[in-house]
């Protein structure tokens, strides 16, 4: 978590190399420019394929700038590093996911009066809101919780030992322990 900033983007994609394995793989970005050098600073080593998807926005319409979107004009589509498949250089898996994360945490909704006052308060809204999005709601897509889908065997651990049959979902003391562990 972080600020739109050249620090806070280094330190983002520095988590990311950390994270991720070394093979080859493809990041797509948005436009901002701290991602150009930072992306391939930090994941340059992982032969990574990296593109931009730069969108062109016009002039918001008159009175309409607090609710509602610029009009996208055109897009760019800048290879950056690598050789980024032209198919797959999109960034509109994580506007879905940022559009979820507004529309269900209060905390960011907009022009809400249910902000975090410190950013440890926020950090735990998110951790709640992850573990629920992932070990609690059943998506209508898969029709079961990610973590189930995944079959992961920490998972099993989890939902073996706090799982409620009548519910069919997860009890507080796991969320409980999760935020717990976060501090």
């Amino acid at each position: 978590m972080g600020r739109r900033t050249y620090g806070d983007t280094f330190a983002f994609t520095e988590k990311i190399a950390r994270a991720t394995a070394d093979h080859n793989f493809q990041v797509s970005t948005d436009g901002f420019e701290a991602y150009r050098d930072c992306v391939v600073h930090s994941l340059g080593a992982k032969k990574i394929d990296f593109a931009q998807f730069i969108k062109i926005y016009g002039a918001p319409r008159e009175g309409e700038q607090l609710y509602s979107p610029a009009e996208v004009l055109d897009t760019q589509v800048v290879p950056v590093y690598g050789d980024p498949d032209p198919e797959r250089i999109c960034t509109s898996h994580v506007e879905r996911q940022n559009l979820t994360i507004r529309m269900q945490m209060r905390r960011l909704t907009r022009l809400t009066n249910g902000f975090s006052k410190t950013w440890e308060n926020l950090k735990a809204a998110f951790a709640f809101f992850f573990a629920y999005y992932n070990f609690c709601r059943v998506h209508s897509s898969i029709r079961i919780t990610p973590a189930w889908k995944l079959a992961l065997p920490a998972t099993y651990g989890l939902f073996k030992s706090y799982w409620r049959p009548s519910t069919g979902r997860l009890l507080a003391l796991f969320f409980v322990s999760l935020l717990s562990s976060i501090q």
